[in-house]
């Protein structure tokens, strides 16, 4: 298993305060993002504690369950790992969704470390680079450009 990297950004025309307003809460993803089901946490978890786990289910049935790892409201960032269910075969996933000033406005990544074999590389770029993050990111874009 060799260590890997994943990142996708985007340059929107909005404060980063706006930005991180709409994507900061770590329970919220659904709310922007077209395509993941709505979760929930875990135990009545705080969004904005590290260790709480947000669980995303279609028809009852857990899809994807992840883990804040940290959060810092101050830095508009927030980082997570993910838990069983996974869809694909990798090891030590950590993710962090970031936003900073931008000259245009504000920049906003969405990033990964982790461990994969060579054979599930493109996988990993597919479903969770353009599928996840691509996605989400031209859904933020589209919705804080429609709300201007």
């Amino acid at each position: 298993m060799k260590p890997r990297t994943l990142a996708r950004s985007t340059t929107l025309a909005a404060t980063p305060d706006a930005v991180w307003a709409v994507i900061g809460d770590f329970s919220a993803l659904a709310e922007w993002h077209p395509y993941l089901p709505p979760s929930t946490l875990e135990e009545g978890g705080d969004p904005e504690v590290p260790g709480a786990v947000r669980v995303f289910a279609v028809d009852g049935k857990a899809v994807a369950r992840e883990r804040l790892l940290a959060r810092d409201a101050a830095a508009r960032s927030y980082s997570y790992t993910l838990l069983d269910p996974v869809a694909l075969p990798v090891h030590d996933y950590v993710a962090t969704l970031a936003v900073r000033p931008h000259p245009d406005g504000a920049e906003v990544t969405w990033s990964a470390v982790y461990r994969s074999a060579d054979d599930v590389m493109s996988e990993v770029e597919a479903l969770f680079g353009d599928g996840t993050y691509g996605t989400g990111l031209a859904a933020l874009r589209a919705r804080l450009t429609s709300s201007r």
